[in-house]
């Protein structure tokens, strides 16, 4: 883990979890918010067993950061957490694997976990950013909303038993996997936000998908090839792309890169760091409506500007469709009110 040079960083007082959160994810979470009680019931019934066993093994087997161990990581966290005005921050523990790995584990208090492997492969300001992705996801509650995601899997075995139960459990669970990935893509942003450089998050994914080889890497040459993954001209590969994704809970990391890129240079990045962004004293008035909205708007972009042939094939479908119901409306609806 390499020494950095520090640098001053944008503050965002009172900052929503809004603000970094992907159209598609957010729509999943202003909905699951209005469910009254429905979070309350799942943090308590986690606090009660399963969160007190996690933090029972992690004090057991892993290491916990604080000011005399790992101090670099104790302090990186306390600065995210400045960063994205965090009220509380999560306990952090460093944990002996190989494998370049970090999650935020629990419901009604969030834990940090970084593999030992992630730490020998990254710098200190990449170490930020992973920080404070898992932040990101402590403090929008995705936790909370993925258990649901594991509860429906751990019930697959009732589903089966009914008749048609294995389509609609394994529709549910594609619907719910899509939120996940695009959940990791809200994370992300929140990395970045903290981080404040993007070059440092490419590395990450760079890093992450070559095993840490970066000076035999090109970011020219990563980027082309994400695009070449989204821009497929052959269906075969559009469909299988569809099958590959269906059970990852993950995006894939070139496709991280190239959306995080993306959002970067839409200028809401810019934007948030200039001080416009939602605020968490407005999130219980944010409307679902609003949010589905902007869920819808993302996808419809997504499916207009892609080279994918399945995704311009649904586009130009949904295109044909709306002007095919304009054209009866001009026909035949106008003569219902003359």
């Amino acid at each position: 883990m390499a020494k950095n040079v520090t640098k001053s960083r944008v503050r965002l007082p009172g900052v929503s979890s809004r603000a970094w959160e992907h159209p598609a994810d957010r729509g999943a979470l202003v909905a699951l918010r209005k469910l009254k009680g429905f979070d309350t019931v799942l943090k308590t019934l986690s606090g009660l067993i399963n969160e007190r066993q996690w933090r029972l093994l992690l004090l057991g087997s892993a290491v916990r950061v604080d000011e005399r161990q790992f101090p670099v990581l104790n302090r990186l966290l306390a600065d995210v957490g400045a960063t994205l005005d965090a009220v509380e921050l999560p306990e952090l523990y460093v944990r002996a694997n190989p494998g370049f790995q970090a999650e935020a584990i629990g419901m009604n208090k969030p834990v940090i976990v970084l593999n030992s492997g992630l730490i020998d492969l990254l710098d200190e300001e990449e170490l930020r950013f992973v920080i404070a992705h898992e932040l990101g996801h402590a403090l929008s509650g995705h936790n909370v909303y993925r258990t649901l995601l594991l509860r429906l899997m751990g019930m697959s075995g009732i589903f089966y038993a009914l008749p048609g139960g294995a389509l609609g459990l394994r529709a549910i669970i594609a619907a719910l996997m899509e939120w996940s990935r695009k959940s990791e893509l809200s994370a992300d942003r929140a990395g970045l936000l903290a981080t404040q450089d993007p070059a440092v998050a490419t590395r990450v994914h760079m890093k992450l998908a070559s095993g840490g080889h970066l000076d035999d890497l090109d970011i020219t040459s990563f980027f082309a090839q994400a695009a070449e993954y989204e821009e497929t001209e052959d269906l075969r590969d559009s469909v299988l792309k569809l099958f590959l994704v269906e059970g990852q809970s993950h995006p894939f990391n070139v496709v991280r890169a190239s959306e995080l890129r993306r959002w970067t240079e839409s200028g809401e990045y810019t934007a948030i760091l200039k001080g416009a962004y939602p605020r968490r004293e407005d999130d219980a008035t944010a409307k679902v409506s609003d949010a589905a909205q902007e869920a819808a708007k993302s996808y419809s972009a997504a499916f207009a500007n892609t080279q994918d042939t399945l995704g311009r094939l649904v586009h130009d479908v949904a295109g044909f469709m709306g002007s095919a119901k304009l054209w009866i409306d001009e026909k035949f609806g106008s003569r219902g009110t003359e």
